[in-house]
């Protein structure tokens, strides 16, 4: 099967860790690299923000990445963006006629509209996954929210136009039905984790206190770092590192880290958070294992990659009870769930986790197996195919599975 990814602001090829890069980037890189596994071609389309980037990328995955020329090519917010999305259909619509793909799959709302524009008239198939809804982004942020006023509404024609709808979580499903779509046009296909990186067994970063606490997340606000580091105060000789950010480490003038930073001179925890800027996805094992227990509590997360990336590692994980991490995280199996910004609540359930190694073996052991039977990027693209064949039955049996 031929494939077109389109992802416009989040590039396979980007570091990890900015504002607008993170798991989105991920799932694209990896899904497209389990895609061609199964013997699929997939170019992947996303908009050059540079004037050095080549015109298109081999990956060593053997997925193409092409840089569309769509708005001044330099780094932009996303929320920027939406004046382009016609120049990015355009050059889609031309490479499309020349070369046309067999399946469509948007990842973002911007990115459906572009993949809707050059898809129609060619009478392409197509797939949205939406990551993030603004419908869901408008009630945790209200005014704060940075989004295009009219996201709301053509989420909402994307989601009728679109062939099929993968959803990464179950939460994503109700709030679709909500808006009014019909549950059978959604297929619900979680991110997956990279199982021959994040193991059990390797290296481990050096840790200064008794316990440590790893939170890990592009430092915007509603990542809830400031829920983990308000429970400090209630979890002694406790160290809390917070890992993301900009390149060149957490300095005062990144507008969150300054927050965070000041949060923790307040509650006088400020000798116990470190917050190291981005770190590689090759450290990223290290960092985790160091861990007592990885923390993830955002206001609210479309599906959430790093408690997923956390089992894998055999750690357990407390995470607020949101999103995908309803779906990904079994309480009292693999961690433990917690109200959102409460922490008291997370203060109490790190305190009596920290003093259960037994406990943190067993969910750590259990959470290693979940990972491994329920989200290797193998079953992940299987399943992504799966969703395909619904819109384009003459593709049935194309491509294999390869067994882990």
């Amino acid at each position: 099967m031929k494939i077109a990814m389109v992802s416009e602001h989040a590039s396979p090829l980007a570091a990890l860790g900015g504002v607008d890069a993170g798991g989105q980037n991920v799932h694209v890189s990896e899904l497209s690299a389990g895609l061609v596994r199964m013997g699929h071609e997939v170019t992947v389309y996303t908009r050059r923000d540079s004037t050095t980037l080549p015109d298109e990328v081999p990956t060593p995955a053997g997925y193409r990445v092409i840089h569309v020329p769509a708005g001044p090519p330099r780094v932009l917010p996303k929320d920027d963006l939406l004046p382009w999305m016609d120049d990015f259909g355009v050059y889609l619509l031309g490479v499309w006629a020349a070369d046309r793909p067999d399946v469509a799959h948007a990842h973002f709302w911007m990115s459906g509209l572009a993949t809707q524009s050059a898809a129609r008239p060619l009478g392409v198939p197509t797939v949205q996954t939406f990551h993030a809804l603004g419908v869901v982004k408008r009630r945790y942020q209200g005014d704060a929210d940075t989004s295009p006023h009219d996201r709301i509404r053509l989420e909402l024609d994307l989601a009728k136009a679109a062939d099929r709808i993968v959803a990464t979580c179950s939460d994503e499903v109700f709030e679709l039905v909500r808006m009014g779509l019909r549950r059978s046009s959604v297929s619900v296909v979680p991110c997956g984790v990279d199982l021959d990186l994040f193991t059990p067994t390797g290296p481990v970063e050096p840790t200064r206190a008794r316990h440590r606490l790893v939170t890990v997340g592009r430092l915007v606000p509603r990542k809830g770092f400031d829920v983990a580091i308000a429970a400090l105060p209630q979890l002694p000789d406790v160290e809390l590192v917070i890992a993301g950010g900009p390149a060149h480490g957490c300095r005062a003038e990144d507008p969150e880290a300054a927050r965070l930073l000041h949060l923790a001179d307040e509650l006088g925890v400020r000798d116990r958070v470190l917050m190291p800027g981005q770190i590689s996805r090759e450290r990223m094992p290290a960092l985790l294992r160091s861990a007592d227990a990885v923390v993830c509590t955002p206001w609210y997360e479309p599906f959430g990659i790093v408690p997923v990336e956390a089992m894998a590692c055999g750690v357990p994980v407390v995470a607020a009870a949101v999103g995908g991490m309803l779906d990904t995280v079994v309480d009292g199996g693999t961690g433990r769930l917690v109200p959102p910004r409460d922490p008291d609540a997370l203060a109490a359930a790190l305190r009596r986790l920290l003093a259960d190694d037994s406990a943190r073996a067993a969910f750590g052991a259990s959470g290693h197996d979940r990972a491994r039977s329920r989200y290797s990027w193998d079953r992940i693209a299987s399943d992504t195919v799966r969703a395909y064949q619904r819109i384009n039955p003459s593709e049935q049996g194309a491509g294999s599975v390869v067994a882990r």
